[in-house]
């Protein structure tokens, strides 16, 4: 075979190979496949949950912990001092809702979630994690550059802001408490809610009054 024939063979070849999903999702596809062939899965219940998790149990219940603890100094504090005491009381317990640990931003700190050593996360407040927080360099470089991975998220915090940045374990899962905007001191908890981003809770944003045009 001439050689240019063989390198047009070898780029088609890592073209077509470059839509391909990565090597996770293909196996986790061919294993629904074979669940759904067997009759042992059907992939309506797949969908319906993924849609659960990503339009109702996250980030929309996080949201709402962080609305009722902004409109509810008691809830704030027993947040603080035991967040699985404090989404248990409300309903909110569940799969990786135990061992919460909730953090509050102020005007001179504010917290970044982190899991370095996976992608530890509370499912039970925020949904599926994003690519991003499971990514290596989001991991590594979060512990090492902090406010440099924030400001690539459109976020700059000022120099005399104390950053702190929480590693999450499997015994051990954090809650970033955004600062609550100025001139929401009406607002009841459904519209508080609207203004609460995963972003935030996650610590990659910190400014939520921008968002109160449209809440």
């Amino acid at each position: 075979m001439p050689e240019d024939h063989a390198d047009r063979i070898g780029a088609i070849h890592r073209e077509l190979h470059s839509h391909l999903p990565p090597e996770p999702a293909l196996r986790v596809k061919a294993l629904e496949s074979l669940l759904v062939e067997k009759g042992l899965l059907d992939p309506a219940t797949v969908d319906a949950w993924i849609a659960v998790y990503t339009e109702e149990i996250g980030p929309k219940r996080g949201a709402e912990v962080v609305a009722r603890a902004w409109a509810d100094p008691g809830f704030k504090a027993r947040l603080l001092d035991n967040g699985t005491a404090a989404i248990t009381e409300i309903g909110l317990e569940g799969w990786a809702g135990g061992h919460l640990n909730a953090v509050e931003n102020t005007p001179s700190v504010h917290n970044l979630v982190v899991c370095t050593l996976c992608s530890c996360y509370p499912h039970t407040l925020l949904g599926i994690p994003p690519n991003w927080y499971k990514a290596a360099a989001y991991r590594s470089r979060a512990v090492r550059d902090p406010r440099g991975v924030i400001a690539e998220f459109g976020e700059v915090i000022p120099d005399d802001v104390e950053v702190r940045v929480w590693d999450s374990t499997a015994e051990l899962r954090y809650l970033v408490v955004p600062e609550r905007p100025s001139g929401t001191e009406s607002w009841d908890v459904p519209r508080l809610a609207a203004l609460v981003t995963r972003n935030a809770m996650i610590g990659v944003e910190r400014d939520l009054g921008r968002r109160m045009g449209g809440a």
